[in-house]
């Protein structure tokens, strides 16, 4: 799960400032976005090989996203970021160790 957990922000992270930079103004709720991922990412590099707790992020991300409700005047990027916290979110709380 950790591994899973890191290879997804990875994938994701290249994406956050620029999707910040050009939809943070119309959206700043992107903006907590931002912040809540790189919580996600530093708390997943402190673990290391363990499982990192994040339920606290996902939980905060759903809110601040409606359950990743994509906006209708965005760029594909900005919905691929919240499809892959999406499917991670789901992929991390349907874990047998966070039931």
């Amino acid at each position: 799960m950790a591994n899973t957990v890191k290879v997804t922000l990875d994938e994701i992270a290249p994406y956050i400032p620029i999707v910040d930079r050009i939809h943070g103004p119309a959206h700043p709720e992107f903006h907590e976005v931002r912040d809540i991922f790189s919580k996600l990412v530093e708390k997943t590099d402190a673990a290391g090989e363990k499982c990192p707790e994040l339920k606290d992020e996902f939980e905060q991300l759903r809110q601040i996203t409606s359950n990743y409700q994509v906006p209708c005047d965005v760029c594909e990027s900005y919905e691929a970021v919240y499809r892959k916290l999406e499917k991670l979110d789901k992929t991390y709380s349907g874990c047998p160790s966070r039931a």
